[in-house]
C-alpha cells in the first residue's frame, strides 16, 4: 500500500485531503510544517503532497529534506507561476487550489505510475525507455477498443512527434484533457511541463493576466510584476481548455502568440520570445461561432490547423461495458470489496442508456452504485439509470452557441417551476446587461459553477464584441 504525507498547515484541508487519499485505499501520514515533517522520516514515503506556502519554510523546502520521493505542490491561481517554479527545483507535478477530487486522485495515480516505472538498476536506461513510451501511448491513457478510438490513438501518435498546433473537439466527458496529456507526453517536450488552462474558470478580468503576465503596476492590485501561464509553459506544452469561452481581448493577444511566438505582459512596451506548442479544447462549434462573432475567425484557422475529434459514449458502444469494468476495479480496489461484479441486467442497463454525460457520467454512476450496494452484485436497481437518461436533452445546435432555446417540458408536475428554470429565465433575461462576473454574483454561485450551469442547460454565453 503506497504511503502518502501531506504538509499542509490548514485544517480543513489536510483533513479533506487525508480523508479522499484514505477512502481511495492509501496510508497517509501528515504535518502542518516542514519542521514537523521532517520527524516523520519523509524519504520512507512514496509520495509527498505538499502546500507551497507554510509557516517556516516553504513547501519546496520538502523536495531537498526528501530527495528520493517525488513532491507534489498544492497551489492558488494566485501563486501559479510558483508552482511552475517549484518544478523547475525538482518537484514533480502541482495542482491548483480549489481542486476537485477526482482531479487530486489522478494525479497521485500518476505519480505513483510514474515512480513504479522507473528503473532502479543501472544500466536498464534503455528498458526504462521503452516502457515510458508505452505509458504514454494513447491507448495506455485512455480505453478505446472500438474503431473511433482506435482513430483517434493513430491520429495522437502521429501529430504527438510534431509542433502542429492541435485542436480537440467533443463533448463535456469525452477525456479531451487526456488526449492533451497524451499529445504532451509523446512529444519531444515530454519532460517540459504541460501547462493546462480551464479558460472558463478564470474571471475575465484577469484572464489576460493569468495568461500573459503583467507588470508591476500595470492596474489596481498589480502590487509586483508576474510572469504568465504562456511564458510558464515555455519549452513545454500549453492546453487551453473550453478556448470557446475566451474573451474577445484575450483572443486577439493569443493569435498574437500563435503567429510571432511572442508575447506582452499586460502593461508592457516589450516583447518577449516563447516557444510553447498550443493544444486547445473545447465542446463547441468554434466554425458556427465564428459567423456569430463570437470568435475570432483568423485564430479559429491558427488553431484548426489539426483537429482531433473525442467521440460521444453513445458513438462507442462498444467499449461501454469495457470501461465499466475498468471503474468497477478501481472502485473495488479502494473500497476493499474485490467480489464487485455487474449483473446481466446491470450491463445491459448500462449499454442502454444514452450517457449525455459521456465517460464522467458512467464514471459517476459506477463509483455511486459501487458505494450503496449492499452486496457484491450491483443491479439496475442500484445503477439507478431510468432517473438520469430522462433528463431533458439538450439540442447539440444549442451548445454550439445557436441561440435556439430548449424544448419546454410537459407540466405535469409543480415540480417543473425550479431552480434551473428561475437560474435560466434569469440569465437569459440579464445576460445582455451584466457580465458573467455579475450573473454569478447576483445567482450566489461562482463564475465556474455559472459556466457549468449553462453547459448542462445548453444556455448560450454572449460575448462582448
Amino acid at each position: 500500500m503506497p504511503r502518502i504525507l501531506i504538509v499542509e498547515d490548514e485544517d480543513i484541508i489536510r483533513s479533506a485531503v487525508r480523508k479522499l487519499l484514505q477512502h481511495a485505499g492509501y496510508e497517509v501520514a501528515d504535518a502542518v510544517s516542514v519542521e514537523e515533517a521532517d520527524n516523520l522520516e519523509p524519504d520512507g514515503f512514496d509520495l509527498i503532497i505538499t502546500d507551497l506556502r507554510l509557516p517556516g519554510a516553504a513547501g519546496t523546502e520538502m523536495i531537498n529534506r526528501a530527495p528520493n520521493t517525488p513532491v507534489l505542490i498544492m497551489t492558488s491561481y494566485a501563486s501559479l507561476r510558483s508552482a511552475v517554479d517549484s518544478m523547475k527545483l525538482g518537484a514533480v507535478d502541482y495542482i491548483a487550489k480549489p481542486f476537485d477530487h477526482d482531479e487530486m486522485l489522478a494525479a497521485v495515480e500518476n505519480i505513483l505510475t510514474r515512480q513504479s516505472a522507473q528503473p532502479d538498476e543501472p544500466g536498464s536506461g534503455e528498458i526504462a525507455g521503452q516502457h515510458q513510451a508505452t505509458e504514454s501511448d494513447p491507448a495506455a491513457i485512455m480505453y478505446g477498443q472500438c474503431e473511433p478510438m482506435q482513430k483517434v490513438f493513430t491520429l495522437i501518435r502521429k501529430v504527438a512527434p510534431t509542433e502542429t498546433t492541435v485542436l480537440i473537439q467533443g463533448e463535456s466527458g469525452t477525456g479531451k484533457e487526456l488526449a492533451a496529456r497524451a499529445l504532451h507526453l509523446l512529444s519531444p517536450r515530454a519532460t517540459k511541463p504541460l501547462i493546462s488552462v480551464n479558460c472558463a474558470a478564470i474571471p475575465e478580468s484577469l484572464i489576460e493576466s493569468e495568461l500573459f503576465g503583467h507588470e508591476k503596476g500595470a492596474f489596481t492590485g498589480a502590487v509586483s510584476a508576474r510572469t504568465g501561464l504562456i511564458e510558464a509553459a515555455d519549452g513545454g506544452s500549453l492546453f487551453l481548455d473550453e478556448i470557446g469561452e475566451l474573451p474577445a481581448e484575450a483572443q486577439a493577444r493569443l493569435l498574437r502568440v500563435l503567429q510571432e511566438s511572442e508575447i506582452r505582459k499586460v502593461g508592457s512596451t516589450q516583447s518577449r520570445k516563447v516557444d510553447v506548442r498550443m493544444i486547445a479544447a473545447t465542446h463547441r462549434n468554434l466554425k458556427a461561432m465564428t459567423r456569430t462573432g463570437e470568435f475570432r475567425e483568423d485564430l479559429y484557422y491558427r488553431l484548426n490547423v489539426m483537429q482531433i475529434r473525442i467521440p460521444p459514449l453513445r458513438e462507442r458502444r462498444s467499449d461501454i461495458l469495457g470501461l465499466a469494468r475498468r471503474f468497477l476495479k478501481r472502485q473495488a480496489e479502494k473500497l476493499g470489496r474485490p467480489e464487485l461484479s455487474l449483473s446481466p441486467e446491470a450491463m445491459q442497463a448500462l449499454e442502454r442508456c444514452r450517457w449525455p454525460g459521456n465517460v464522467r457520467e458512467l464514471e459517476n454512476a459506477i463509483e455511486r452504485a459501487s458505494i450503496l450496494t449492499d452486496g457484491d452484485i450491483i443491479t439496475p436497481a442500484v445503477l439507478d439509470l431510468d432517473n438520469e437518461g430522462s433528463d431533458e436533452y439538450i439540442p447539440e445546435t444549442l451548445v454550439e452557441g445557436n441561440n435556439e432555446q430548449t424544448r419546454s417540458r410537459e407540466p405535469d408536475s409543480a415540480n417543473d417551476l425550479s431552480l434551473e428554470d428561475y437560474f435560466q429565465h434569469f440569465v437569459l433575461e440579464n445576460q445582455d446587461r451584466m457580465s458573467e462576473t455579475e450573473l454569478a454574483q447576483k445567482l450566489g454561485i461562482s463564475r465556474k459553477s455559472l459556466w457549468e450551469r449553462r453547459q448542462r442547460l445548453g444556455i448560450p454565453r454572449k460575448k462582448s464584441s
